[in-house]
C-alpha cells in the first residue's frame, strides 16, 4: 500500500484532486461534496461505494489516475487537496496504533494486543459447549437449558480473559477489532460490560476460521489491509 502511495504522489498534479471522505456521509452528500470539489462526472457506483464503508474513503481523481481507497482505520475529517496528495493516508499507515483484537466462536476464543503490526500479548483458549439437540420432548428442553448455561459460562470466562489482557492498555488502545460469527460477538458484548467502555473504538469485524494462535498472528495483516478500486476510460 505504501508503494501504491509512492506511485500516486509521482503522478502529474494538473487537473487532479484528492478528497478524504470520513464515514457517515450519505450517497447524496458525497455526490454534492464531489461536485463542489470539481468532480463533475461521477461514476454511478462511486458514491454508493464510498458511503457503504465504515472507515470512510479517499478519492484520487484526475486525468492520469482515478481510484477510490478504503483505508483500514477511520478517517477523522473531510479534507480536499489540489493534486494527488497521499500524506494523510501515509501518516495513518505508518502509525503504531495500539489495537485490541477479540476473536470468538462458541467453544474457542483468542485475545490479542498489537502495537502496529507486532503482537505483544495474547491468550487463546477453548471451552466445552455441546452441539444442538435434534430430538424433541422434555429431554431437548433440558439439553437446551444446559447448553445455554454452557454458553453463558464460556462467554463470562472469555470476558474475564479479555479484561485481563486489555484493561492494562485501555487508556492506550486506539482501535478494537472483533472476529467471529456476528451473533456470538453480540452475545459476548451483551455479557461483558467491560467491552462497552471500548465501543466507540470498534472498527469493522473480521471473518475468521476456527481459532488458534496462528489466526492471531496472521489477522493483523487483514486489519491493516486497504482496498483500491480503479476507474478507467473505456
Amino acid at each position: 500500500m505504501l508503494g501504491f502511495l509512492d506511485d500516486i504522489e509521482l503522478l502529474p498534479d494538473t487537473g487532479s484532486i484528492s478528497v478524504y471522505i470520513p464515514p457517515g456521509f450519505s450517497m447524496l452528500e458525497i455526490e454534492d461534496l464531489l461536485h463542489k470539489d470539481g468532480v463533475h462526472t461521477i461514476p454511478d457506483d462511486l458514491s454508493q461505494l464510498a458511503s457503504s464503508v465504515k472507515n470512510g474513503a479517499v478519492l484520487f481523481w484526475g486525468d492520469t489516475r482515478r481510484c477510490l481507497v478504503f483505508p483500514p482505520f477511520p478517517l477523522i475529517e473531510k479534507i480536499t487537496f489540489s493534486g494527488y496528495v497521499a500524506a494523510p493516508l501515509r501518516q495513518m499507515l505508518t502509525s503504531d496504533y495500539i489495537i485490541g483484537l477479540v476473536l470468538v466462536h462458541l467453544g474457542s476464543y483468542a485475545v490479542g494486543i498489537y502495537q502496529g503490526e507486532k503482537l505483544i500479548s495474547s491468550k487463546v483458549g477453548t471451552g466445552l459447549i455441546h452441539g444442538r439437540h435434534k430430538k424433541g420432548g422434555s429431554s431437548q428442553q433440558r439439553f437446551q437449558r444446559r447448553r445455554e448455561n454452557q454458553v453463558k459460562e464460556f462467554l463470562d470466562r472469555v470476558c474475564l480473559h479479555i479484561r485481563e489482557h486489555l484493561e492494562h492498555h485501555v487508556q492506550l488502545i486506539d482501535y478494537v477489532v472483533y472476529g467471529g460469527p456476528r451473533q456470538t460477538i453480540l452475545l459476548l458484548q451483551k455479557r461483558c460490560p467491560f467491552l462497552q467502555s471500548l465501543e466507540e473504538r470498534v472498527i469493522p469485524s473480521l471473518d475468521v476460521p476456527s481459532l488458534r494462535q496462528r489466526v492471531l498472528e496472521t489477522a493483523v495483516g487483514r486489519i491493516w489491509s486497504s482496498c483500491i478500486i480503479d476507474w478507467q476510460e473505456e
